[in-house]
This record gives C-alpha cells, structure tokens and sequence, in this order.
C-alpha cells in the first residue's frame, strides 16, 4: 500500500527567498493581464484580479516562511488571506489598516474561489 502521509508536499523545501520569486512572478503577470481588461466587461478583469490575489497570498507565504512557520501550517490556512495577515501583522509586518480590512472582506467573501 503507498503510503501517501509521508508523501512531501510540492514546494515543501521552497526557501523563503524562492517563494518570494514566485510571488513576484505572479505580480507580474498580473500587471500583463491588466491590460487585457475591456472597459464595461468585468469578466476581461477577473484573470488580473485572480493573479494579483495568488500574488499576494504568496507573498504573504513568503514572510510566514521568513519568520520560521512551517510549510504545512501555512498551507492549512487554505486561501484565507485574513488568516495569513494576520499572523503576518503579528509577526511585524506593517499593513495599512484598510488593506488589512480589505482582505478580511475579501476572506469572508471568498473571493479568492469566486475569481478562480
């Protein structure tokens, strides 16, 4: 029988540094499809909107990552963006305080599978 619990996760060993790349990456892309927005097509947003939250979530993984939190708790935290940020800002990351509230709107919306 194969015995999937002691399977490693993908991206288990990421560094920090590389989940970070990653995030920036995502970033990027999501600038490139903003342009592909149409004005009065909401729809022709949904993919920058879908790419630039990844990217945040990612970047949020990344300073989880940096402040010794293991793979497997963060990803736990599923696509909570509220969750994420706030163990973040208890860690000393600095966020204004509407873009906390703003991805606690986001969260409780789950927006993250609405764009998806």
């Amino acid at each position: 029988m194969n015995d999937q619990s002691n399977a490693s996760h993908p991206g288990e060993s990421a560094t920090p540094v590389e989940v970070g790349s990653l995030a920036d990456e995502y970033r990027l892309a999501a600038l490139l499809l903003l342009e592909n927005g149409r004005p009065k097509v909401p729809q022709s947003r949904a993919p920058f909107r879908m790419a630039a939250i990844h990217a945040f979530e990612i970047h949020l993984n990344a300073f989880l990552l940096h402040s010794g939190h293991e793979a497997a708790q963060i990803r736990g935290f599923q696509h909570n963006l509220a969750a994420r940020a706030d163990l973040a800002v208890e860690l000393g990351l600095a966020l204004r305080k509407r873009t906390l509230e703003h991805l606690h709107t986001m969260s409780q919306s789950r927006e993250f599978l609405i764009a998806r």
